[in-house]
C-alpha cells in the first residue's frame, strides 16, 4: 500500500530527455503519464542504451535475472530464459515502448549535439542522422539520460598505428559486435570485468587463441553459490546490503557492523572460502587479493559462465596484475615484463568515461567536482543547474526499477511536491557521500554515480522523498527475499493523474 494519493492540477511542462536507454524511457513514462510535453532524443537507430544492436558485443547478457531486471508494471516474456540476451533486452525494452505509447516521444537518429541554457528552459541543437538535417528545439527542462556507459575509455597504446598497418585491430568492447570478426584469430581483451569475461568466453570457441590481460583481479561470484544458493538471494535483500555499512546505516546495520562485525566478518570468510573453492581460483592462480567484501566496491561482478572452464582447459589464457606497455607491427602486444604476445585483435574492455558531451565546459563544470564526481543530489539534482535533472545515474543492480523510481521523483521535483533540503544542505550531503564512496570504495564508483551494494537504499530514499514508499509487510519479506520490482507496480498507476501548477513549475525550476 501507498501512503499518498497524487492527483495535481494540470499543466504541461515541456521535457526533453536525452538518451533512450532504460533511464530515458523509464522517465519519458512517468513523465508523460503525469501529463508533460516529452521528447526523447537519441543517436542511435534502436532504443535500448547499452543494450542497441550499435554497442551489443557477443556473449552479452543481463547481470542478473530476468525478473531482477525487470520493470515493476511490465514483466519480461515467460519465454526468455532465467538470464536474458543482449537482444533480448533490447526487444524487451522496444516492446515497453509499444505497450506503454512512447513510439510518438521517441526521436531516434538524432543526436543532441549542444544544450544551452536560456532564460526560460533550455535550448538544444539537433542533428538529424539519417537525414543530414540541423534543427533547434526548446523546452523547459532537460532530463540528462546519456547512460554512465557512454563514452568508451579505450587506452592510447604507443605502437597503434604500426599495429593497425600491419593488419591488426584496437577497439573498446562496445565496437565490437561481431563475433566473425575473431574468427581464426589471436584475441587479446584487456579488463577483468563483467563484459571483458564475457568476451573473453564468447570468441575462445572461434579464435586461435584468447587472452586476458587484467591489471586487476576482482572478486567474482557465481549465480549459484554451492551452499548458499542463488547470488540475488545473497545481494538483493536488505539484510545482504546491510554486511556493506551504509552511510545512513539504520539499527541493524549498526548492530551487524560494530558489536556484531565477527559475524558479519565470518559470512563474508565463509563465501569467500566456498566461492574460491567452486571456482578453482587457486589452482587457477586467480585469487584476488583483498577481501571478498570488496566484491562490492562499485558494483557486484558475477561469474561469467563457462569462463573459469575455459581457463582451466588453457582456452583462455589470463596474465594477472600486468597491463600492455605497447603494440608491435607483428601484430602483437608487449606486457609490462616484457612478455610479448600474437594479437590480431585487441579489445579493450576498459569501461567509460563519464561525460556529457553536449553541454558546454562551463555548465559542466557546474556539476562535477575537481575529481571529475558528478554532484547530484539522490544521483538526479545538481546544485547549480537549474531545470536539469539525470536520469540513471544510479547505476543499480535493479536498473529497470531504479530507472522507474527515479522518473517519478522528477516528475514530483518538477510539481514541487519534494521538500528538498536546502542548496547549502543539499552541498553538504553530496559531499559527505562523495567522501564517504572514496573511502569505501576507493575511488571506483563511476564518479558518483554508482549506487550498488545499496541498491535498496537508493529506492528508499527517493519514495520516502515523495512520500511513497511499500508497506511495512513488503520491507520485512525484503530482508530476507530478493526485492521483487512487482511489488512496487503501484507507483506507474499512481501517476495517473500527476501534474504539476503554474506556481509549482516555476519553484521547481
Amino acid at each position: 500500500m501507498w501512503k499518498g494519493a497524487l492527483v495535481w492540477q494540470a499543466v504541461r511542462v515541456r521535457i526533453s530527455i536525452v538518451g533512450a536507454g532504460i533511464a530515458g524511457l523509464a522517465g519519458a513514462r512517468a513523465l508523460g503519464a503525469a501529463g508533460h510535453a516529452v521528447e526523447v532524443f537519441d543517436r542511435t537507430p534502436d532504443v535500448g542504451g547499452v543494450w542497441s544492436a550499435t554497442r551489443r558485443y557477443p556473449g552479452l547478457r543481463t547481470q542478473n535475472s530476468k525478473r531482477a531486471y525487470s520493470f515493476s508494471e511490465f514483466p519480461m516474456p515467460a519465454s526468455y530464459p532465467h538470464v536474458p540476451s543482449g537482444s533480448q533486452m533490447q526487444a524487451y525494452l522496444q516492446s515497453y515502448v509499444e505497450r506503454f505509447g512512447l513510439g510518438n516521444r521517441v526521436r531516434l537518429n538524432t543526436e543532441v549535439t549542444a544544450a544551452q541554457p536560456n532564460a526560460r528552459g533550455w535550448s538544444l541543437q539537433l542533428r538529424q542522422l539519417d537525414q543530414q538535417r540541423v534543427e533547434t528545439v526548446v523546452c523547459d527542462h532537460l532530463v540528462v539520460a546519456n547512460g554512465v556507459f557512454s563514452d568508451p575509455a579505450l587506452p592510447r597504446y604507443p605502437g597503434a598505428h604500426v599495429f593497425t598497418d600491419a593488419g591488426g585491430r584496437l577497439c573498446h568492447a562496445s565496437e565490437f559486435r561481431d563475433l566473425c570478426e575473431a574468427e581464426g584469430k589471436h584475441v587479446v581483451v584487456v579488463g577483468y570485468g563483467k563484459s571483458a569475461c564475457d568476451i573473453a568466453e564468447a570468441v575462445s570457441h572461434v579464435a586461435k587463441s584468447t587472452t586476458v590481460v587484467a591489471r586487476r583481479l576482482l572478486w567474482k561470484i557465481p549465480r549459484r553459490v554451492r551452499f548458499l544458493g542463488n547470488f540475488e538471494g545473497l545481494a538483493l535483500t536488505r539484510f545482504g546490503e546491510a554486511g556493506f555499512g551504509y552511510i545512513e546505516p539504520n539499527w541493524f546495520e549498526r548492530l551487524y557492523n560494530g558489536r556484531g562485525r565477527r559475524v558479519r566478518d565470518a559470512s563474508f570468510d565463509l563465501m569467500q572460502t566456498l566461492v574460491t573453492r567452486q571456482l578453482g581460483l587457486r589452482k587457477l592462480g586467480l585469487v584476488p587479493e583483498g577481501s571478498f567484501a570488496e566484491i562490492a566496491q562499485s558494483t557486484a561482478s558475477l561469474v561469467t559462465e563457462g569462463f573459469y572452464e575455459k581457463v582451466a582447459a588453457r582456452q583462455i589464457v589470463v596474465h594477472r596484475d600486468a597491463e600492455i606497455t605497447r603494440l608491435l607491427p607483428d601484430p602483437a602486444v608487449e606486457l609490462s615484463g616484457g612478455l610479448q604476445l600474437d594479437a590480431d585483435l585487441v579489445v579493450c574492455a576498459t569501461g567509460f568515461h563519464q561525460q556529457v558531451p553536449f553541454l558546454d565546459q562551463a555548465v559542466h563544470k557546474q556539476l562535477t567536482d575537481g575529481h571529475g564526481n558528478f554532484r547530484l543530489y539522490r544521483q538526479i539534482l545538481p546544485s547549480k543547474v537549474e531545470r536539469l535533472t539525470f536520469a540513471g545515474y544510479n547505476s543499480s543492480m535493479l536498473s529497470s526499477l531504479a530507472a522507474e523510481i527515479g522518473g517519478l521523483w522528477i516528475a514530483g521535483l518538477v510539481a514541487g511536491r519534494i521538500d528538498l533540503p536546502t542548496p547549502v544542505e543539499r552541498d553538504a550531503q553530496i559531499d559527505a557521500r562523495l567522501a564517504w564512496m572514496d573511502r569505501r570504495a576507493g575511488g571506483y564508483h563511476a564518479h558518483g554515480t554508482v549506487v550498488g551494494p545499496f541498491n535498496i537504499h537508493n529506492l528508499d530514499e527517493m519514495l520516502d522523498d515523495l512520500g511513497l514508499n511499500v508497506g511495512p509487510l513488503t520491507r520485512a519479506r525484503q530482508w530476507l527475499l530478493p526485492v521483487n520490482p512487482q511489488s512496487y507496480r503501484t507507483v506507474q498507476s499512481g501517476l495517473s493523474g500527476l501534474m504539476t501548477t503554474p506556481e509549482t513549475s516555476a519553484a521547481s525550476a
